[in-house]
């Protein structure tokens, strides 16, 4: 099943994708409100749609398929922290600590974007993109999401959507110097769709180990750059969302993302192990595609950046106790 949010006639619909139609929930039912069923109540969700206010799917807007109370990004492809380091730091490593334990930091939920946006950019000469897959969190009846075990973590995975983390590489790079971020080098956009995938749909890819071998791909002014498989995650999805929840709560709707994949999932992991700017950063009007197997397309364009607000630089204090 795959479940969506839409604009259309200047009306906002929430419902399921079947075919090359859109059919909204009935009774007023929200996407939101499948997430909170779970897994365990799927069959019951695809019955809330209301085939009579079917609408084809050339004809609707695709919005952000999930309202995200929180969106957190992993880092959890070894191939890529080899390159992205040595872009961003000047050294290719990847730390003992990355293979202790996964390691996210939390995005915005307020700049979300949908398949197809035109996405505005901060003042950057180091535009990226990332291609990643997001597990999308539901309810499970008696838990609460919090401390949970990994085969209850994998029962709160309702679903999963394709993540741009669109990245200016070179205010991340300033910002991470100061021992934080990536914050405003990540916090323009982050594009999520064009749909969510229930969990169910995907268990054929699914191996022994719980990953799952989807191949991912992305293409950048009309050249795919970026191939790769999900599998060589280094965790699971089920064991990012258990560490997620420990000594914390994940909660209907959360958004986990992967982390950017390898071999040319992001421009930063070429210009890494290249040395240079090959292929050159994303400028306006350039559109990014990413496909993923059993999932679909995500969409984005480049708009035309805005000057920001000038700000002083931090005042030397004296460092006065008292007045």
């Amino acid at each position: 099943m795959r479940l969506a949010r839409w604009s259309a006639d200047g009306t906002v619909e929430e419902g399921v994708i079947r075919d090359d139609a859109a059919v909204p929930f009935g009774a007023g039912r929200t996407v939101a409100d499948a997430l909170a069923a779970g897994l365990d109540r799927l069959e019951e969700v695809a019955g809330w749609a209301d085939a009579a206010g079917a609408r084809p799917l050339a004809g609707v807007q695709l919005m952000v398929p999930v309202a995200a109370p929180s969106v957190r990004d992993f880092v959890a492809f070894e191939e890529h922290v080899e390159g992205v380091s040595a872009a961003i730091d000047g050294a290719s490593e990847v730390v003992a600590e990355w293979y202790e334990l996964p390691t996210f930091y939390f995005t915005n939920p307020h700049t979300l974007r949908a398949d197809g946006a035109v996405v505005r950019p901060p003042v950057s000469a180091r535009l990226d993109f990332e291609l990643e897959v997001a597990a999308v969190i539901g309810g499970v009846d008696g838990s609460d999401g919090r401390d949970l075990d990994v085969e209850t973590a994998k029962r709160h995975i309702v679903g999963y959507t394709i993540m741009n983390d669109w990245s200016a590489r070179d205010v991340q790079g300033r910002e991470m110097k100061v021992r934080l971020g990536p914050c405003k080098g990540k916090d323009f956009a982050t594009s999520l769709g064009p749909w969510i995938v229930t969990a169910d749909e995907l268990t054929p890819y699914e191996d022994a180990d719980g990953f799952l071998a989807l191949e991912v791909e992305a293409w950048v002014r009309g050249e795919r750059i970026g191939h790769d498989l999900l599998s060589n995650m280094g965790w699971p999805f089920a064991e990012l969302a258990a560490y997620a929840s420990r000594d914390s709560r994940i909660v209907p709707g959360d958004v986990l993302g992967s982390g950017t994949a390898g071999n040319g999932g992001c421009l930063a992991e070429l210009w890494g192990r290249t040395g240079g700017l090959a292929p050159e950063p994303l400028r306006p009007g350039d559109t990014v595609v990413l496909r993923v197997e059993g999932i679909g397309e995500l969409r984005g364009t480049v708009g035309t950046p805005q000057a920001p607000v000038a700000l002083p630089a931090a005042r030397t204090r004296p460092r006065v106790r008292s007045r």
